[in-house]
C-alpha cells in the first residue's frame, strides 16, 4: 500500500465500485468511503487502488484482539475496525488508563498501525472520545458531536434538524419533550438507550472474544527475556501464584494456557490439559516446560500470563509432612503422556453401569471430562490384570460336569490345573434381550402394511440404518446385539493355576441341567492374571 499517494480499497456492491478505505492522502483529495468508484477518478483520475478483502481484514483483526490480551483477557472485536478492552482490575499495571492507552497506541505505531484509542468508564462513552475526542486530550462527554452515540444516519439528522448537535444538548433535554419529537416510540426509545449507556444509566451486555479466564497470573518484564531460562524461571513463579489462587477458591484446573507476547507486537500460546482438576505448581511447570522449548522468543518476551482456562471444583487436600507428593499415582504419567503425545492417541478407562466383564468398562480420551461415579462397586473376587478383547473358546475337561476343570487347551497348547477357586456366577442382563420376531401374518391380517416401521422412521426423519450408523460410530461391531442375546447365558468363573504357575481367568456358559444336549455349555478362557 502506497503511503505518499493517494490509496482506496474497493468493493463491488448493488450500487456499482465503491471505496471501502482510504488512507491519509486520499482523504486530503476530499475522498471517503462509500463514494462511487466513478466519482472519486473524476476528482482524482490518479487514485491507486486494490480490491478490498474483508475476510483477510476479519482474520488480521481477530489476531490483533488476541495479541491485546496482554492488557486484558476481556476484549473483543467492535465492527469492522475496532475492538474494545475492558481493563478493569489490570490498568494498575500498566500505570492506570492513560498509561495503557499511551502503551498501546506505542506498541500498534511499532507495528504499523495508526489508532485511536478512547477510554472512558462505559462502552459508550469509550466509543465516542476514540472517534471524536481530540488527538492527545480527552473531552468531557456531553462536548463530543452527536455522532458519538452510535446512532443511525437518520436519527442524527433528525436531531441536528431540532438542533442537538452535542451529546449535552440531548442529556438537558427533558425526556418527555424528546419523545414528543420522534415519529414512534421505538426510535425515541432507542436514542434514550444509547443516552443511558454512554452515561452508565443502562447497562450494555458484551460478550468477550473468549470467556474470561477464572484464575490469572501476570507477570511484566522492563526488559524482554530473550533465553528460555528467563521464560522458564518466570514460569515457575507465575505457577506457584496460580497454584495458590486456585487454591484459595478450592478450585483445580483442567487446562492450563501460558501466553507469551513478544516484542517485536506478536504473540505465542501452548497449552496443558490434564485428566482431573490440579493445582499442583510443580505439574503446571513440568508440562509447560516441555513445551516451550520449541517456542521462538523472537526479539524478546515483555509480557507472560498463565491462565486456568477449565477449573473444576477440588476440596482441601492432606500433604504429606515431609513435603512430597504421592508418585504411586498414574494421572502425572497420563498427563505427560496425553500432552506429549496428543490428547487423541492416550485412552483410559472409566467405570460403566454393568457386571458383564467386557462391559463393564469404557474407553474414553485421557483427558476428556467424565461423569462422576455416583455408587460404589460392589465387592468382587480379584479381576485379571490382561482382559482379553474377545473371550476364547477352550476344551476342557471336568471332574463333575459342574465344577472346576482339571485339565483345558488353549491355542493347541493342553494345561494340567493344579489350582482352582470358584464358581463365581455372573447372571446375563435379561434387559439387554431382543424383542420376539414380528409376526407378520398378524400384521397383515390386522392391516398392517409390510415396511410400516421404515415409513414411520422416513416421515420422522430417521435416515434408513440409523442404528447401525449409532452402533459403528460408538465401536459396536455388527450383530453385536444378535451375539450377545444368542449366548444370553449365566457364567460360572474360576481363577486356576496350572502346573508351570501360570494363573487363569476362565468361565463356563451355560448350565448343563439347564441346557441338555441340544444346547451344551462352553468353555472360555476371558483373563491372565499377572
Amino acid at each position: 500500500m502506497p503511503y505518499d499517494r493517494p490509496f482506496a480499497l474497493v468493493a463491488a456492491g448493488e450500487k456499482g465500485v465503491r471505496l471501502t478505505a482510504v488512507n491519509a492522502p486520499a482523504g486530503g483529495q476530499g475522498l471517503f468511503p462509500g463514494l462511487s468508484l466513478a466519482d472519486a477518478r473524476a476528482r482524482y483520475p490518479h487514485l491507486v487502488t486494490a480490491p478490498a478483502t474483508p475476510e483477510r481484514d476479519a482474520a488480521a483483526l481477530a489476531r490483533l484482539a488476541r495479541w491485546c490480551g496482554r492488557y486484558s483477557p476481556s476484549l473483543n472485536i467492535d465492527g469492522e475496525r475496532a475492538l474494545w478492552i475492558d481493563a478493569t482490575g489490570s490498568a494498575h499495571l500498566f500505570g492506570g488508563l492513560d498509561a495503557l492507552a499511551i502503551d498501546l497506541e506505542t506498541r500498534l505505531a511499532r507495528l504499523g498501525f495508526t489508532a485511536r484509542t478512547g477510554c472512558g468508564s462505559t462502552l459508550g462513552a469509550a466509543w465516542a472520545r476514540a472517534r471524536f475526542s481530540p488527538p492527545k486530550r480527552e473531552s468531557s462527554l456531553a462536548a463530543l458531536p452527536i455522532e458519538g452515540l452510535r446512532l443511525s444516519p437518520e436519527t442524527i439528522a433528525l436531531l441536528k434538524r431540532l438542533g442537538l448537535r452535542r451529546i449535552g444538548d440531548l442529556e438537558l433535554l427533558p425526556r418527555a419533550a424528546l419523545k414528543r419529537r420522534f415519529p414512534s416510540r421505538a426510535a425515541a426509545e432507542a436514542v434514550l438507550a444509547r443516552l443511558d449507556q454512554a452515561f452508565g444509566r443502562r447497562d450494555e451486555p458484551r460478550a468477550p472474544l473468549a470467556p474470561p479466564p477464572s484464575h490469572v497470573a501476570w507477570r511484566v518484564f522492563a526488559e524482554p527475556l530473550i533465553s528460555s531460562a528467563g521464560v522458564e524461571a518466570a514460569l515457575e513463579t507465575l505457577g506457584a501464584d496460580l497454584a495458590a489462587r486456585l487454591g484459595s477458591a478450592l478450585q483445580g484446573a483442567r487446562q492450563v494456557t501460558l501466553a507469551l507476547y513478544r516484542a517485536d507486537g506478536t504473540s505465542a500460546r501452548v497449552r496443558a490439559g490434564f485428566g482431573g482438576p490440579c493445582r499442583d505448581a510443580d505439574h503446571f511447570t513440568r508440562l509447560l516446560k516441555e513445551k516451550i522449548k520449541d517456542v521462538d522468543a523472537g526479539f524478546g518476551v515483555d509480557c507472560l500470563t498463565l491462565s486456568a482456562t477449565a477449573v473444576e471444583g477440588l476440596g482441601a487436600t492432606q500433604g504429606r509432612l515431609a513435603g512430597e507428593h504421592d508418585k504411586a499415582s498414574p494421572q502425572w504419567l497420563i498427563d505427560r503422556l496425553a500432552n506429549r503425545l496428543s490428547a487423541a492417541c492416550v485412552f483410559t478407562l472409566t467405570p460403566r453401569a454393568s457386571h458383564i466383564p467386557e462391559r463393564a468398562d469404557e474407553r474414553c480420551a485421557a483427558l476428556a471430562p467424565r461423569v462422576s461415579w455416583r455408587g460404589a462397586r460392589p465387592l468382587a473376587p480379584p479381576r485379571p490384570a490382561f482382559l482379553l478383547a474377545r473371550p476364547e473358546p477352550i476344551a476342557v475337561i471336568a471332574e463333575v460336569p459342574e465344577g472346576p476343570p482339571l485339565r483345558f487347551t488353549w491355542r493347541r497348547l493342553t494345561l494340567r490345573v493344579i489350582r482352582a477357586q470358584g464358581p463365581e456366577r455372573i447372571a446375563p442382563e435379561w434387559w439387554r434381550a431382543l424383542a420376539p420376531a414380528r409376526d407378520w401374518g398378524t400384521d397383515k391380517r390386522r392391516g398392517v402394511p409390510e415396511g410400516h416401521d421404515r415409513d414411520v422412521n422416513k416421515r420422522r426423519g430417521v435416515p434408513e440404518g440409523h442404528d447401525r450408523d449409532v452402533n459403528k460410530r460408538r465401536g459396536v461391531p455388527e450383530g453385536h446385539d444378535r451375539e450377545c442375546n444368542k449366548d444370553s447365558r449365566p457364567r460360572d468363573y474360576y481363577r486356576i493355576e496350572d502346573a508351570a504357575g501360570g494363573r487363569y481367568w476362565v468361565f463356563r456358559e451355560g448350565l448343563y441341567q439347564a441346557q441338555g444336549q441340544a444346547n451344551p455349555p462352553r468353555w472360555f478362557l476371558h483373563g491372565l492374571f499377572g
